[in-house]
């Protein structure tokens, strides 16, 4: 098969290192990007590579970054959206300033990226966009909820991208990884809120302290993880959703479980808000 360029963002430690080892190592092109260049050294000196300094929330720096992958490789063919962090704290707990920053990088960093990569891959008539998301993308939990909030609109913007891209031979996947042993739970990637609210001590607290003690004991193996994302770009028909881990499987099913349950519970006053001849239609 031809050699594809990967274009992946926040490549300079976690599931971006691994995903450029791991595509150099198939044999793909990479374009690395981080916020500092010397962040890549470790990825050493290779024909396949090309280093670029990118901070995904600067829009300008962004369309820079791209256009000076496309100088080099002459197309991008996989795009990962992976630059990311964390922030731990109760939804009351999170000021203004550390939710903007949070969102300014998830989530309109990503949009920066997106919007600069797709032109070409629209002419092209090929390529696969992956967003990265998380197990809480698909369920928030107490003391996540401000991240989670974000991984939300990363499912919301990649099912959309899914259909809208399909016709014009572009793929979208989001992927949604539990808990891999990367160093997420450090403070070079997870932020906690400034404020600590007493109230949500037997909530958020026991969160606070869950995290700290999982902490590099985490089950997923980001190795493998890389490894999953080739096999996908591979595929005729990649999936809209990738989970990965059994912790991330078990949390689908316990969240479809209650959906379902609450759903059924409330469904004859979901129901009775129609008007009167749409019920009607609906009943008929």
């Amino acid at each position: 098969m031809a050699q594809k360029v990967w274009m992946i963002t926040g490549a300079s430690r976690g599931f971006g290192a691994e995903i450029a080892k791991a595509v150099l190592g198939a044999g793909d092109k990479v374009v690395a990007t981080a916020r500092k260049v010397e962040a890549l050294d470790y990825l050493g000196k290779n024909d396949n590579l090309f280093k670029v300094a990118l901070d995904v929330t600067d829009e300008a720096q962004v369309k820079s970054a791209v256009n000076a992958a496309l100088a080099h490789f002459g197309r991008i063919d996989v795009l990962v959206n992976n630059a990311g962090y964390g922030l731990l704290g109760a939804v009351e707990e999170g000021s203004a300033r550390e939710v903007e920053n949070l969102y300014r990088t998830n989530v309109f960093g990503l949009l920066n990226v997106t919007r600069a990569v797709l032109p070409g891959m629209r002419k092209q008539r090929s390529g696969h966009i992956i967003n990265m998301s998380s197990v809480g993308g698909y369920a928030s939990a107490p003391g996540w909820g401000l991240y989670c909030s974000t991984k939300f609109a990363v499912e919301a913007i990649g099912e959309a991208l899914s259909a809208e891209l399909a016709p014009l031979g572009i793929h979208a996947t989001i992927v949604e990884p539990g808990y891999f042993r990367t160093d997420f739970l450090d403070s070079s990637s997870l932020g906690t809120t400034v404020e600590r609210i007493t109230d949500y001590a037997a909530t958020v607290g026991q969160m606070r302290e869950f995290a700290a003690g999982r902490n590099h004991q985490q089950q997923g193996d980001p190795k493998k993880l890389a490894q999953a994302l080739l096999q996908i770009t591979s595929l005729p028909e990649p999936p809209v959703r990738l989970p990965l881990g059994t912790d991330t499987l078990a949390r689908i099913a316990q969240k479809n479980g209650f959906v379902e349950k609450e759903t059924a519970k409330w469904r004859n006053l979901s129901a009775s808000t129609d008007f009167e001849a749409a019920a009607k239609t609906q009943t008929a």
